[in-house]
């Protein structure tokens, strides 16, 4: 395999889309060596087959707002990669959306998931969307027609939407009134992050925050480090970050920032319960913005246009977009003394800023590790929806930290490098990687 090659006949037949082909660049980057060491993956020209998503349904998603006007959007579904399992991926409702986008998410959950050990293929989908300032009502209709377009290409053992930026519970309950209305099947498992009265998962809403914290975790003690006593900066503040922010105040670290569109939070004095539940009445309230946050609060104070990445930390933790954190933010924080960056964000750094972070030498890991505890306790809940019962808080969070350590080790055992030094990146995309690409080799040029 020849990277360069590869890249530059992607980039005549997906011209502009950025997004996708710096994913598929960085996986590329990191597998070739391991890769050429398989003639038998050359012979049945696996690479040229991963990175092409199985197929894309694209369709017109028309809905009528409040004021009783048409509005159009455009949906999308991305069914990357099947070999290990039924399609898996999460949906995204936000004005950005685009097939690039996509498609560079569905590649990313095709490694995440098989990073899991789970049996789940790779997916995502969306719409451009923008649930900014919309009502619930306007919502709900919205999902329901996105919904008619979409439920023909899903199911149990299909596949088996989530949520993702835009798309919690409030939307997952829409989405699947209309498709147990559409289909008249009423099996609980064709969408995750439901509501715990009808199949949902304890934890499932948690899960990706607290899931990247055991990572992290993870990563300090095999450094020497330790979780209590540190300042985190956190970007974002819709489910993700909440999560994040909760299980990093439990483990005794001290979260000093959070972050929107609009400016960051300085929190010097760390969360509490109040302060955390709050930050869900933020995201629930559709303005996207943080600044509310510091007139609740009096300890905190607002800074418009400002990153997370301005304020003084040990541990950053990207949790809200993609590239949200870029070659000068990680020249920032590594001045202001950082140790740590974990992208809780699909992709949240870009390639400047994790070659600066690595070239330091500081602990960074990749959000296909990181994040993968969201789309493990998915797992979880199809599990249990198939089962028709209900785990425990503590089993499912049992589970959620048996899962987080497998991965943190296939890392550290692909990853591992002559130095000593521990390139998560690399030992991430090695790992999923060969999951995958096994399960394709065995099972046929189809």
């Amino acid at each position: 395999m020849n990277v360069q090659n590869l890249m530059a006949e992607l980039e005549r037949k997906h011209p502009g889309e950025s997004e996708y082909l710096q994913a598929v660049r960085e996986v590329l980057e990191s597998i070739e060596e391991v890769y050429n060491q398989h003639p038998e993956f050359e012979k049945a020209k696996i690479v040229e087959r991963i990175v092409e998503p199985d197929r894309i349904f694209t369709f017109r998603v028309t809905w009528v707002d409040d004021k009783g006007e048409v509005q159009t959007n455009l949906g999308y579904r991305v069914q990357f990669n099947s070999a290990i399992g039924p399609y898996k991926g999460g949906l995204r409702f936000h004005k950005a959306v685009n097939p690039s986008m996509l498609k560079f998410l569905g590649f990313e959950q095709t490694f995440k998931n098989a990073l899991t050990t789970l049996p789940m293929g790779g997916a995502k989908g969306g719409s451009d969307f923008d649930p900014v300032g919309k009502s619930d009502a306007e919502i709900m209709r919205f999902c329901q027609a996105f919904m008619t377009e979409l439920w023909n290409n899903i199911g149990v053992d299909t596949d088996v939407p989530a949520g993702d930026v835009g798309v919690g519970g409030r939307e997952i309950g829409f989405l699947n009134g209309m498709y147990q209305k559409l289909a008249r099947k009423y099996h609980t498992g064709v969408l995750t992050g439901k509501g715990m009265t009808w199949g949902g998962s304890i934890l499932r809403p948690e899960a990706t925050g607290f899931g990247a914290l055991y990572f992290v975790q993870h990563m300090l003690q095999m450094a020497g480090k330790k979780l209590e006593g540190a300042t985190v900066a956190i970007s974002g503040f819709g489910n993700v970050a909440w999560g994040a922010a909760k299980k990093a105040t439990e483990l005794g670290a001290k979260v000093i920032a959070i972050s929107g569109p609009d400016g960051v939070i300085y929190n010097p004095n760390g969360m509490t319960d109040e302060k955390i539940d709050y930050m869900l009445e933020l995201r629930a309230s559709n303005r996207n913005i943080v600044a509310p946050f510091a007139e609740k609060f009096k300890d905190a104070t607002f800074t418009p246009g400002k990153k997370a990445w301005s304020i003084k930390c040990d541990i950053a933790l990207p949790c809200a977009f993609q590239n949200e954190l870029n070659g000068d933010d990680a020249a920032e924080l590594l001045k202001n003394g950082t140790w740590c960056c974990a992208e809780v964000s699909n992709m949240g750094c870009t390639p400047e800023a994790i070659h600066a972070f690595q070239k330091a030498g500081i602990l960074f890991a990749p959000g296909k590790a990181v994040n993968a505890g969201g789309v493990a306790t998915s797992g979880l809940e199809m599990t249990q929806n198939c089962m028709h019962l209900s785990w425990s808080g503590k089993e499912v969070d049992e589970r959620l930290h048996t899962i987080m350590a497998s991965i943190h080790e296939a890392c550290v055992e692909f990853g591992k490098q002559p130095n000593g030094y521990i390139d998560y990146v690399k030992g991430a995309n090695i790992a999923g990687f060969m999951k995958v690409a096994r399960a394709m080799l065995e099972q046929g040029i189809i």
